[in-house]
């Protein structure tokens, strides 16, 4: 039954959507650096070890910075423009 302006399944439509677009953005996160490996630490200037830049093509931190890189919180910011009655308008 359509309610108002939205077509049956609109909403299913845009929590798939919202969906399809946080995993496409984790998917994004997880992907391994690319490039030429760094011989020195982007942040401390430490040497990284040569079975490191081996192991990850493209690596620009040494283990202790990335380490502690990985421990931080990850906030996301940003407006939820799909849970905004603006768009459930359209």
């Amino acid at each position: 039954m359509a309610v108002g302006w939205a077509q049956d399944g609109a909403v299913h439509e845009q929590i798939e959507a919202s969906i399809e677009e946080e995993l496409a953005r984790m998917k994004a996160a997880q992907r391994a650096p690319v490039g030429a490996s760094f011989s020195e630490c982007a942040e401390c200037g430490d040497e990284i070890p040569l079975a490191r830049r081996e192991a990850i093509p493209g690596v620009k931190l040494c283990i202790t910075c990335q380490n502690t890189r990985d421990k931080r919180p990850f906030t996301r910011g940003g407006i939820n423009r799909r849970g905004s009655k603006d768009s459930q308008l359209r």
